[in-house]
C-alpha cells in the first residue's frame, strides 16, 4: 500500500541519508500503524489498521481452514484470533487481490482484483449520506466509524456497531423498542471456519418495554433470559449485580427507543459476548494469567434450559424426576405420551375458569363463586407478559388480573411492577433459589380441594403420630408378652415371608451393624438416610434362592443375581461375599453415599437386607448389564454405533460432573471402569458401585486413608505409585474409558511390540495424525473423523501424568460438545512404573479452567 511517495535524492550525503530514514519511519508507522484511512487511502491484503490505543485491528483474514479472505475486527495484542466483526461475510473474496477503501461517494468499500466495487459498501448498509472528503477511524471499543469530518466527533455517518455480526461489545448499543418488538441483532456464522449469516440469532424482545435477550433458531425460540429487572435478567439464577454489573438501560428517547449496553469496570479487561455458530450464547473474558478465554455459557445448561421443554402450563424442575410437572389444577393434555416422557403437548386445565359464566363469576372464593390463585414461588417467569400501569404493590396487581377473565396470571416485581399474561404460560422453569413469585389463575374449586386436602393431610399427620406414639408405648409395655406369642406362632405354623422386614426399621441402615462396625467411618459427615431393609427371605424368594441361572455376575466383592419382586419390578442384588476382608466398609460406604445421589447417570439403590453375616444391596436392574459385556464382546459391540457410543462417553462425563461438583458432597469414585457403568435398555449408562467412593466435605480439600483400592489398568500414575489421589484420579479413569470405547479393547488387554498398552498406541496414532486407526472396525464406516479426533484429543489430556494438566469434567465436557472450544495440546504419558514428583503438579492452578487439585495421601496396601 502506498500512502506517501518523496523523490531519490541526487547526490547521497549523511543528511540525505538521514532525511530518507526518517521519511521511512514515518510512512511505516502512518501507513501500517495508522488508525484511520482517508480520502485516497487503501488497505491492501495483507496490511492493517490498529486503533489508537492498540486494542483492535483490522485487515483481511482466513477463519479456520477456508481460503477465503474477509475484512475484519480483532483484538490486536491477544495470541488467540478473536473475529468480533466481519464485513463481507454473505460476499468472500476468493483471492489476496482486495482493496479495502473510501470511495468515490465516501462511504467504506471493498474491491476485488477485478475493481469490482459491490464487493461490500459501507452505503448498502447505511441511509445516511456520505461524505467525500469522509474518513475512516478504527476506535480503541472495536467500532469502525466513518466521519464526515474526523475532527468532529458529531459527524458520524456510519458505524461498524450498527451492523454487528455475531459478537456483543463493551459500550456497544442494542436497540430496544415495544413497537419494534423483536431485535435480531447478532447473526451467528454458518461454521467455524464460515462467517456468512448462520442458522442463529441473538437479539433483544421488547415486548411491553421489558427486556429479555432470545436465542433464535431461525424463527424459533430456542432460549431465553428472561425478563430485566433493573440489574440484572431474573431468569438466569446465577445471574447477580455484582458478577454482571455493566449491564445498563439508556433512558427513553423521544421516538421510544432506549438502548441496553454494557461497561466493562476497565478498559483493559477484555469481554465480550457471542452467538455461536453452533448455537450457544457465550460470555469471553480474556485471562490474561493463562494466556486463554475464559468461557461462561449461557444456555444451554441443561435439559430446562431449552425454551419451552415442558410445553404449555408445565413447570421443569432440573433436579426433579421426571423433570416435567404440570402446575396445580393442570393435568397433562396427552397422558399416554407425557408418562413416555413426550412432554411437549404439555398441560391443560382441569376446571374450566368461572369469570365470565355467570353474574358470580367475579366474587370472591369464601363467597363459593369465581376464580383464584395458585401460588408458584422461584420461578423463571413465563414468556410474552404484559405490564400493566397504575398497580403500585401485589394487591392491585392480583385485583386487576382477576378484574379481567382474559389474565391468566400474574406476578408483581417491586423493580418492574405489575406483570400479567393473557395467553398460555410457557417456558417456566423452577430455581432452587432465585427466579419470581408467579400467581396462576384457577376455577374456586380448584383452590377448595387445595385447601381440604391440606387440612386432611394435618389430620392424617396428627392421628398417625398419635397412634404412632400409642403403639411405640404399647410394644415397649408388652414387649416381652409379644416376644413370647411371636415365637408360639413360629413354632405352630409356618411364617409368611415379608417383603420388608419391619421388625428391624426400614429407616436406620445402621442400626443392624451398629455395636459391631462404625457406619460412620470414612464417610462421618453424612447421616444415614431412609431406606428400605428388604428381609432375606423377600430377597431369596426373588432371585430363585440366589439360583445360577439368575446370576449377572461377579463383582469385586461377591456375585451379582437377578430378581423380581411382589410387584413385578425387577431388581439386581449385589451380595458381598462372607469371605471377603474389604466388603464391611464397602457396604457401609455404598449405602449411605448412593442413597444420597439422584442423577440420570447413576445408579439408583432401592435398599438393603441384613442378615447375619448376609449383607446385600438392591438396586436397580439394568437390562443391558454392564459396558464391558457389550463393548468388548465381538458378537455385541456391533450395537453401540458411534452415536451411541459418543452419548455414553457424554453421559459417564455427565455423571462424573454431577458427583464431582454438584452433588452436596465432593465425591471421587475411585474405582471407574467399564465393568462398572451399566447401561440401561435405551443404552443410557449409569455409574455404580460406590464401594470404594471417597466424600468430601464443603470445605474438605484432603483425607487419610490406609489402602489403595482400584483396578489396574485405569488407576491413575500419581495414586498407584505414591498414593495420592484427587477429582484428577477419577479425570484419569475417565480417558482411559474413552480410549476403551473409541476402540473396543481393553487398555491392560492390549499388547503389540512398540507398546505395551492402549495408551501407549493412541498416543502414537494420535501423534502421527491417525486417529481412524484406533477406532473399533465394527464402526469405523459410520464414524465422523471430527469427533473421533475430539474425543481422543479429549482422551489424551485425561490421561496426562501430571493432575494438574489434566483438565477439570466441566472443561472435558465443553471440550466434548463445543466444536468451537480450542483443545490444548497433551503431553505424552510416560508409562513409567515409577516418575519423580513436581511440585508444580499439585500446586498450580489447572490450564483447563480446572478446581483446584484436592489431593489425598494415602498408605500403599494391596487389594
Amino acid at each position: 500500500m502506498e500512502c506517501c511517495c518523496f523523490p531519490s535524492p541526487n547526490k547521497p550525503s549523511s543528511f540525505h541519508l538521514l532525511l530518507f530514514f526518517f521519511l521511512f519511519l514515518y510512512m511505516f508507522f502512518t501507513c501500517n500503524g495508522q488508525d484511520r484511512l482517508s480520502k485516497g487511502q487503501s488497505l491492501g491484503d495483507g496490511e492493517t489498521i490498529v486503533s489508537s490505543g492498540g486494542a483492535f485491528e483490522l485487515g483481511f483474514f482466513s477463519p479456520g481452514n477456508s481460503t477465503l479472505r474477509f475484512v475484519g475486527i480483532w483484538y490486536h495484542n491477544i495470541s488467540v484470533n478473536s473475529v468480533v466483526w466481519v464485513a463481507n461475510r454473505e460476499n468472500p473474496l476468493s483471492d489476496r487481490n482486495g482493496i479495502f477503501t473510501i470511495g468515490s461517494n465516501g462511504s467504506i468499500v471493498i474491491i476485488d482484483g477485478s475493481n469490482n466495487t459491490n464487493v461490500w459498501s459501507s452505503s448498502s448498509s447505511s441511509s445516511s449520506s456520505q461524505s467525500t472528503n469522509s474518513t475512516a477511524v478504527l476506535m480503541d471499543t472495536g467500532n469502525l466509524i466513518l466521519y464526515e469530518d474526523a475532527n468532529d466527533s458529531s459527524s458520524a455517518l456510519w458505524q461498524s456497531y450498527d451492523h454487528p455480526t455475531d459478537t456483543f461489545l463493551p459500550s456497544m448499543e442494542v436497540k430496544v423498542n415495544s413497537v419494534i418488538g423483536e431485535n435480531q441483532a447478532f447473526i451467528s456464522w454458518k461454521s467455524e471456519s464460515d462467517p456468512s449469516p448462520g442458522n442463529f440469532s441473538m437479539g433483544l424482545d421488547s415486548r411491553a418495554s421489558i427486556p429479555q435477550i432470545v436465542i433464535w433458531d431461525g424463527s424459533i425460540r430456542r432460549w431465553r433470559s428472561g425478563h430485566w429487572n433493573g440489574l440484572t435478567f431474573i431468569g438466569i439464577p446465577n445471574m447477580t449485580a455484582n458478577i454482571l454489573y455493566g449491564f445498563r438501560l439508556s433512558t427513553v428517547e423521544s421516538n421510544g427507543n432506549i438502548y441496553i449496553t454494557y461497561t466493562a469496570v476497565s478498559s483493559s479487561n477484555f469481554i465480550r459476548f457471542q452467538i455461536g455458530w453452533d448455537g450457544l450464547g457465550r460470555e469471553f473474558r480474556w485471562d490474561t494469567a493463562k494466556n486463554e478465554w475464559s468461557v461462561w455459557l449461557y444456555e444451554p445448561v441443561n435439559d430446562c434450559e431449552k425454551y419451552n421443554r415442558c410445553g404449555d402450563f408445565g413447570v421443569c424442575d432440573i433436579n426433579s424426576n421426571p423433570i416435567c410437572s404440570c402446575m396445580d389444577g393442570f393435568v397433562p393434555r396427552y397422558t399416554d405420551e407425557w408418562k413416555k416422557g413426550n412432554w411437549t403437548g404439555g398441560c391443560v386445565r382441569r376446571t374450566e375458569l368461572q369469570c365470565g359464566k355467570n353474574s358470580t363469576s367475579n366474587t370472591s372464593i369464601e363467597e363459593g363463586g369465581g376464580d383464584g390463585f395458585f401460588h408458584v414461588n422461584d420461578v423463571k417467569l413465563p414468556d410474552f407478559a404484559d405490564k400493566v400501569s397504575g398497580a403500585s404493590n401485589s394487591g392491585d396487581c392480583r385485583t386487576s388480573c382477576l378484574g379481567n377473565c382474559s389474565c391468566y396470571a400474574f406476578s408483581y416485581v417491586n423493580t418492574i411492577g405489575c406483570m400479567v399474561w393473557g395467553g398460555h404460560l410457557i417456558d417456566i422453569q423452577h430455581f432452587e433459589s432465585g427466579g419470581g413469585d408467579l400467581y396462576v389463575r384457577v376455577a374456586a374449586s380448584e383452590i377448595a380441594k387445595s385447601k381440604i386436602s391440606t387440612i386432611v393431610i394435618v389430620i392424617v399427620v396428627v392421628m398417625g403420630s398419635f397412634f404412632m406414639g400409642l403403639l411405640i408405648y404399647l410394644l415397649l409395655r408388652f414387649k416381652e408378652v409379644l416376644r413370647e406369642y411371636s415365637i408360639a406362632c413360629c413354632r405352630s405354623r409356618k411364617m409368611e415371608i415379608p417383603l420388608f422386614d419391619i421388625s428391624r426399621g426400614t429407616t436406620d441402615p445402621s442400626s443392624e451393624i451398629s455395636g459391631r462396625y462404625d457406619l460412620a467411618g470414612e464417610t462421618k459427615q453424612v447421616s444415614a438416610p431412609d431406606m428400605p431393609l428388604f428381609s432375606f427371605s423377600a430377597i431369596a424368594t426373588a432371585t430363585g434362592n440366589f439360583s445360577e441361572q439368575n446370576r449377572l455376575g461377579q463383582g469385586g466383592f461377591g456375585p451379582v443375581h437377578k430378581g423380581k419382586l411382589p410387584g413385578g419390578q425387577e431388581i439386581a442384588v449385589k451380595r458381598l461375599s462372607v469371605k471377603s476382608s474389604q466388603g464391611v466398609e464397602e457396604f457401609k460406604n455404598e449405602i449411605v453415599l448412593i442413597a444420597k445421589l439422584q442423577h440420570r447417570n447413576l445408579v439408583r439403590l432401592l435398599g438393603y437386607c441384613i442378615k447375619g453375616e448376609e449383607k446385600m444391596l438392591i438396586y436397580e436392574y439394568m437390562s443391558n448389564k454392564s459396558l464391558d459385556g457389550v463393548i468388548f464382546d465381538q458378537s455385541k459391540k456391533s450395537l453401540l454405533d458411534w452415536r451411541k457410543r459418543f452419548q455414553i462417553i457424554e453421559g459417564i462425563a455427565r455423571g462424573l460432573l454431577y458427583l464431582h461438583r454438584d452433588s452436596r458432597l465432593r465425591i471421587i469414585h475411585r474405582d471407574l471402569k467399564a465393568s462398572n457403568i451399566l447401561l440401561d435398555e435405551e443404552m443410557n449408562p449409569k455409574i455404580s458401585d460406590f464401594g470404594m467412593a471417597r466424600m468430601f466435605g464443603g470445605n474438605q480439600d484432603e483425607a487419610n486413608t490406609t489402602r489403595i483400592v482400584g483396578t489396574y489398568g485405569y488407576i491413575s500414575p500419581e495414586y498407584a505409585m505414591e498414593g495420592l489421589f484427587s477429582i484428577k484420579s477419577d479425570v484419569y479413569s475417565f480417558g482411559v474409558l474413552i480410549l476403551e470405547i473409541v476402540s473396543g479393547r481393553r487398555n491392560t488387554g492390549f499388547r503389540s511390540s512398540e507398546h505395551s498398552n492402549l495408551i501407549g498406541h493412541a498416543w502414537h496414532l494420535w501423534n502421527e495424525g491417525e486417529v481412524m486407526e484406533l477406532v473399533d472396525p465394527a464402526i469405523v464406516a459410520s464414524t465422523p473423523r471430527s469427533e473421533v479426533e475430539r474425543c481422543i484429543h479429549v482422551g489424551m489430556l485425561c490421561v496426562q501424568d501430571s493432575p494438574a494438566e489434566r483438565p477439570s469434567m466441566s472443561s472435558v465436557i465443553l471440550l466434548l460438545e463445543s466444536e468451537a472450544a480450542a483443545l490444548p495440546c497433551p503431553s505424552q504419558p510416560t508409562f513409567t512404573s515409577r516418575r519423580e514428583i513436581d511440585p508444580h503438579d499439585y500446586f498450580e492452578a489447572d490450564h483447563m479452567n480446572a478446581s483446584l487439585n484436592n489431593i489425598t495421601v494415602t498408605m500403599m496396601d494391596g487389594r
